[in-house]
């Protein structure tokens, strides 16, 4: 049965994307001991986000046509939304800019947005879990299982 031909695809930007990774890592992370900023979570936040969104577009499109890649495809995009959760919580308990204050136990156990610049890492975390809690179960999200000896 012959296949349709794939179409012209555009320039692949993924591995500028990924130099532009390495170089904001040799260039802005210091060598000494110091904690990541609010604004470097809040970026890589949006990065993993991101990265989620790519991965969920070549999840939809290739499990139709390679389950078993798809699978692991799928436990992949899992484990970027974990990923995206604890950069999540990370920013909540890093010290405020400028004051250098750390939240509260009780702010942090009622988790009320801070306010804008900060609520945008929330407003992004929680757009994306909408979808994510469409597309996974709460056991899928919470499971340690990778799914690498399932095929």
């Amino acid at each position: 049965m012959p296949t349709e031909p794939l179409p012209d695809l555009a320039e692949d930007f993924v591995p500028f994307a990924t130099a532009a990774l390495d170089f904001h890592h040799a260039i802005n992370i210091p060598v000494a001991p110091i904690a990541a900023s609010r604004t470097e979570l809040d970026s890589l936040h949006g990065h993993v986000v991101a990265l989620y969104g790519l991965l969920d577009s070549h999840t939809a499109r290739t499990t139709p046509v390679a389950e078993a890649e798809g699978d692991h495809l799928r436990a992949g995009r899992i484990r970027l939304w974990q990923a995206a959760e604890h950069l999540h919580a990370a920013f909540h308990a890093a010290p405020h800019p400028g004051t250098g204050r750390l939240p509260n136990r009780e702010a942090c156990r009622v988790r009320l947005p801070e306010g804008a610049p900060e609520l945008s890492v929330c407003q992004r975390h929680l757009a994306t879990s909408a979808q994510v809690r469409r597309d996974h179960t709460p056991a899928d999200l919470r499971d340690p299982f990778t799914g690498l000896i399932r095929h």
